[in-house]
């Protein structure tokens, strides 16, 4: 039976018709939207018209008749009012690798005399691989230095500092950081901030603008719901358009790409931080994803994310201890994304087993299982009957089976 307290929660919930925007099955509740969002309905329709009307009947003409060459700028200014930057500010391209490649470099040009990298242990593998990788290639004392969590980030902000590389929403964890204080106590020191928004954007109001961030990247397939690898974007402060030519020079960064010109001049907008040829279907469907945003009110997002999270936090937390369930997530909401992650033993079986009863989250090494809350398409219900079947999962200890302990080549 529906739980009334859940029921009454979903009757008031002013978010409520945006689920019917959504293909969901009907057998699953989906829980893993900080991963791989959701399909929007009209992405469907708008994808099979790019193809059958735009790539099949106008061909080479479609650059120009659908715009396809300004996708890039088109798409980004969607985002960027989501993320709380200026128009002409984001653009949508490549992956959040190679964006955090293009930035990192840029911004590591605008401190010079400087040499480190600051990160976290705990960002995410990819963030610090990159700059691993920008670091060794410029050489000349170039170093990521990696502190153990949030509570070292202001200790480690010295005069050798010359970038402070975080992810606003951990990963694993869920925390989140304070974009604004921790950018103000950056600048505060002369270092330049780039910030990760891949868990935040979509999931928070986010104020890039406000915080004075240097720069941002993030991607389009977790809570923008842009599809399977999805193009990522970039921001960049308006003040350092044009004022370094970041690395990848490709031909949709210059100023003139179809003058054909055999030297490289590089835009002095945020069209510089293109490289090559946009990839116009998977654009086309994070464009229409986009779409969907204009009639979200991002304050009662944030504010259905939270309750969510709660409301899942409390229900576990009467059976947690039972099954050695701990929780990694801040309670606090305000020090937290939209996610909630449990460190626990057999996490991984515990999952599968968890999916294979139609509750989708994952797994992250070494032991940390994690449910993201996209408010746009989950219901209280949804949170209730999947603390329901964790809590028969963990008592019955169906989750002790050979086929639940195969590792997914994807966890």
């Amino acid at each position: 039976m529906k739980n009334p307290k859940a029921n009454l929660a979903d009757q008031s919930d002013p978010l409520k018709s945006f689920r019917d925007r959504f293909e969901l099955p009907t057998d699953v509740i989906y829980l893993d939207g900080n991963s791989l969002g959701a399909l929007p309905k009209s992405v469907k329709q708008r994808v099979a018209k790019t193809i059958s009307e735009e790539w099949g009947e106008q061909l080479i003409r479609s650059w120009n008749t659908a715009d396809w060459v300004h996708l890039p700028q088109r798409v980004g200014n969607k985002i960027a009012r989501l993320v709380g930057a200026p128009q002409d500010s984001v653009v949508a391209a490549d992956s959040t690798s190679i964006n955090l490649f293009k930035v990192l470099s840029a911004a590591l040009g605008l401190n010079p005399g400087r040499g480190k990298i600051v990160s976290e242990k705990e960002n995410f593998p990819t963030d610090l691989y990159i700059a691993e990788g920008v670091a060794k290639q410029i050489g000349k004392g170039h170093q990521l230095v990696l502190i153990d969590g949030p509570n070292d980030v202001l200790d480690a902000l010295d005069r050798d500092v010359a970038v402070l590389m975080l992810t606003h929403v951990n990963y694993r964890t869920g925390y989140r950081h304070d974009m604004a204080a921790i950018t103000k106590a950056a600048h505060d020191n002369g270092i330049l901030v780039v910030w990760d928004l891949a868990h935040s954007a979509g999931a928070m109001p986010v104020d890039l603008s406000g915080a004075d961030a240097d720069f941002a990247i993030g991607c389009g397939y977790k809570y923008l719901n842009g599809g399977p690898g999805a193009p990522a974007f970039l921001y960049v402060n308006p003040r350092h358009q044009g004022a370094f030519n970041q690395p990848l020079s490709g031909w949709f960064g210059h100023r003139a790409p179809f003058n054909f010109e055999t030297a490289y001049s590089p835009s002095n907008g945020i069209e510089q931080y293109l490289c090559g040829t946009p990839q116009v279907l998977g654009m086309v469907a994070l464009d229409e994803a986009l779409s969907l945003w204009d009639d979200v009110d991002m304050n009662a997002l944030r504010a259905k994310s939270v309750a969510l999270c709660d409301y899942f936090i409390e229900g576990i937390d009467k059976f947690a201890g039972d099954y050695g369930l701990s929780l990694v997530t801040p309670r606090e909401a305000d020090q937290r994304g939209s996610q909630v992650s449990y460190s626990c033993q057999n996490g991984y079986a515990i999952m599968q087993a968890l999916i294979a009863r139609g509750v989708i989250g994952d797994f992250r090494a070494p032991d940390i299982i994690r449910f993201g809350f996209t408010p746009l398409y989950l219901s209280f219900a949804d949170a209730e009957q999947a603390i329901a079947i964790l809590e028969d999962i963990l008592a019955t200890r169906s989750w002790d089976s050979d086929e639940y302990r195969v590792l997914g080549a994807v966890t």
